[in-house]
């Protein structure tokens, strides 16, 4: 049996001497999309930044596809196949579309995948002379997932893909992370607020609370308001 694509087990994480993970454990298969769900303030985001490396673990592991990566550094997990996509995009403003594109995969050799990308990504071609700051929000949040793909990853961290975006390119990022997933075998961890979103992507959701994962639900039934009242009080 194949190991997950990724895994954390009792995960503790913070900033300084204060933790906000408490004991994190998870699971998440190639090819599945697991929505991770709460309030603002819960710890998703640290979360993410302690399994990219950005946050050392104070206790517990990481592993990705099987290989322990709890004190490995940032560089090297990406290296492995872990990408991320972070809330806000932190596209770089000051370079093009093109020179944004070509950070993505800088940090390998070998052919440039940036033809195949675009030919994804098509909204992209006409922009590629064009700064980051020129663009749209949703022209970013697509060239944030370019840039990320570039760096041929086998499971994507994705914070908050949707937000300030556009309904329309909502539904595009959604296509191509629905074929990330089917189509390519990539996990994707999803860190959203947008319900919808999260149960057409996903298939199981966990609710993070003050930086404990406490439930895990169907994706689904988070359309019932009365379920999304109990967990997340909304």
């Amino acid at each position: 049996m194949a190991p997950p694509a990724l895994e954390a087990e009792g995960l503790e994480a913070g900033y300084g001497r204060m933790r906000i993970l408490d004991r994190v454990s998870f699971s998440l298969a190639a090819g599945e999309v697991l929505a991770l769900v709460g309030h603002n303030g819960m710890g998703k985001t640290t979360l993410l930044r302690a399994l990219l490396g950005e946050l050392p673990a104070k206790r517990g592991s990481i592993r990705l596809i099987g290989s322990d990566i709890t004190r490995r550094p940032t560089a090297i997990r990406a290296r492995l196949g872990l990408g991320y996509v972070p809330q806000g995009r932190q596209i770089l403003p000051d370079l093009t579309v093109l020179e944004n594109l070509q950070i993505g995969e800088a940090a390998r050799a070998g052919v440039s995948d940036i033809p195949a990308i675009l030919e994804r990504f098509r909204p992209l071609r006409p922009l590629l002379a064009r700064p980051g700051r020129a663009l749209s929000g949703g022209e970013q949040q697509l060239l944030a997932l370019a840039r990320c793909l570039l760096g041929r990853p086998k499971v994507i961290l994705l914070d908050e893909p949707s937000e300030g975006i556009q309904p329309s390119i909502v539904g595009q990022i959604a296509e191509h992370l629905e074929r990330l997933a089917s189509t390519e075998n990539m996990a994707i961890l999803l860190v959203e607020q947008d319900l919808e979103l999260v149960a057409r992507l996903a298939r199981r959701a966990v609710v993070m609370r003050k930086g404990q994962l406490v439930r895990e639900v169907a994706a689904r039934d988070l359309a019932n308001p009365a379920i999304v009242r109990d967990l997340l009080g909304m």
